[in-house]
């Protein structure tokens, strides 16, 4: 039993040459040809508990977005081209068949209407494949009736202190500071932001008593923890009057509150970081949610929840909203605040914690939240399922089904739902109540998506290659002219197809071509650190002749 078992030292060596241990294969099928290959693509897997080295990959990704964008001394990439004759003659035909529309309903002729929608879906589809971006207008309701929006008061609240607000420029760089010296340098910022306390607690992020945490308060801001920061962004660059830009992740403390950490392109005030932390706040305008009380049943005859014990039906989302919304007096279900504790430091390009802040921020991104922190004691492991009890109740959005626990039908009932059985993210053991995306990154930070930053990572490859060969450059391939049809077809390779080969063989070419490229990108660093060093003693040696 101590010998080694050859499948584990496939995947172990696989691992330790970055080969992806789930690959995805794509049957690639040449239409002049009708010759078909299987080609294996990375899963693509952002945590290490799906696979380590597509995960790896992703960090080192992230690492590399937040280094390029955070000491930036220049503007991002400029804006969007000028659009083309052909994309703003299908942007005029769609706003003549909006046009139409509108003459339609209100000539109730709605077998036209039908006609016209179809028409701007062939327009709509037209405008993607040219080539713009987002959508021209949202879509048309089907029942041609609008559905008025809620409108909330945005007047502050009165125990939230004021802050100041200016017109936020298109500024995204930060402020030059000029040394005694006379040296100018362009400091930026790193920044961590924390929740308000639910009770005591010991080191280990236990409570130190289980009876009074407010395990209830610490669900519903895990789940509203998102919404928070970015209002959070919103105040600070109406407060400072420039686009500040961020890149950080949220993760989740011991005693499992999230909290963010963000690294700030630019130099603030520190008392403006706390000010405008303790100014920000989200409302949560939804029903009340004391505690649970209500046992429903789902009525066939009537489609509708009903009370098990009464059978009255229950009160439905646009009921328990319209209650809200005649009560002067109504306050929200809950309120979300940031803590007292706002860590802020500078940190300048080249200073030498540089990469350490960064691996800081990076450190859990590839994990669950709930591997974030070893769960190795009793107290840790009842607190955890204490904070789960109280997620998986909590609704999350106003399609839960746990709505029904409060005697409310959620948005669009039907009999498929389970009460305490809400399939959301948030409501998972693994994410701890971290429903969104927890890695946040401004739109203008590094002027790049995470394909440009890919396709950088295989241009250098390809650059140390071609230099090791002696030239300058690596060739380009051809490629097609836009609007060309590409002769090949890609399509999903099922694992019972006949021509896939099993797993473990894949795994074994694809670990071939791995140690074979590592081998000549290791060849190519040093033949290429042999080049400059040659370069540099020729240029010395003509200096000294001259």
């Amino acid at each position: 039993m101590l010998i080694p078992l050859a499948a584990n030292v496939v995947k172990d060596m696989a691992a330790e040459y970055g080969v992806c241990l789930r690959p995805v294969g794509l049957r690639r099928t040449d239409l002049a040809t009708g010759q078909t290959e299987i080609i294996d693509v990375p899963c693509g897997a952002t945590r290490e508990d799906k696979c380590p080295p597509c995960a790896k990959r992703a960090r080192r990704l992230r690492k590399t977005q937040i280094r390029e964008g955070w000491h930036r001394t220049d503007e991002p990439a400029p804006g969007p081209q000028p659009a083309t004759e052909g994309q703003r003659a299908l942007i005029s035909l769609r706003a003549h068949l909006e046009h139409y529309r509108d003459q339609a309903v209100r000539a109730s002729e709605w077998d036209q209407v039908e006609e016209i929608d179809d028409a701007i879906r062939e327009v709509e589809e037209a405008i993607a494949t040219e080539g713009l971006r987002g959508t021209v207008a949202p879509p048309h309701r089907v029942d041609h009736v609008t559905e008025p929006k809620r409108q909330r008061s945005t007047r502050r609240r009165q125990d939230a202190p004021a802050l100041p607000r200016q017109k936020v420029q298109p500024r995204t760089v930060g402020r030059v500071y000029t040394a005694p010296d006379g040296t100018e340098y362009r400091p930026s910022m790193w920044l961590t932001v924390t929740l308000d306390s639910y009770g005591p607690v010991r080191p280990d992020g236990s409570p130190v008593d289980p009876t009074t945490y407010d395990y209830r308060r610490a669900a519903l801001d895990a789940i509203a923890f998102p919404r928070l920061l970015d209002r959070f962004w919103q105040n600070l660059r109406r407060c400072v009057g420039w686009n500040v830009q961020y890149a950080g992740c949220v993760e989740p403390q011991r005693r499992l509150a999230p909290h963010a950490h963000f690294a700030i392109r630019g130099t603030l005030p520190r008392a403006v970081l706390r000010e405008v932390a303790a100014a920000t706040y989200h409302q949560v305008w939804w029903p009340k949610i004391d505690a649970p009380t209500c046992r429903p049943v789902w009525d066939s005859d009537a489609e509708t929840w009903c009370d098990a014990e009464t059978g009255l039906p229950l009160t439905t989302w646009d009921e328990a909203l319209d209650a809200i919304d005649a009560d002067p007096d109504a306050e929200p279900a809950h309120v979300i605040r940031f803590g007292t504790h706002v860590h802020a430091e500078g940190v300048t390009a080249d200073d030498k914690n540089v990469d350490r802040t960064i691996g800081y921020i990076t450190k859990y991104i590839t994990k669950s939240a709930a591997d974030c922190h070893a769960i190795t004691t009793d107290r840790q492991r009842d607190h955890l399922e204490r904070f789960w009890q109280e997620l998986r109740v909590i609704p999350c959005s106003d399609r839960c089904a746990n709505w029904l626990l409060y005697g409310i039908q959620p948005k669009k009932a039907h009999g498929k739902l389970r009460p305490g059985n809400c399939k959301g993210r948030v409501h998972q053991r693994s994410t701890l109540g971290i429903g969104g995306r927890r890695i946040l990154v401004s739109r203008d930070w590094s002027g790049k998506t995470l394909a440009d930053h890919r396709y950088d990572a295989r241009a250098w490859v390809r650059a140390l290659l071609g230099a090791s060969a002696g030239v300058d450059q690596v060739p380009v391939v051809d490629e097609p002219e836009p609007g060309t049809p590409v002769p090949v077809a890609w399509e999903l390779a099922r694992p019972n197809d006949p021509d896939m080969p099993p797993m473990r063989h894949r795994l074994l070419r694809a670990l071939a071509q791995r140690i074979q490229w590592r081998n000549a990108l290791n060849a190519a660093k040093d033949r290429a650190a042999q080049y400059d060093g040659n370069t540099t003693e020729a240029t010395d040696n003509h200096g000294v002749k001259g």
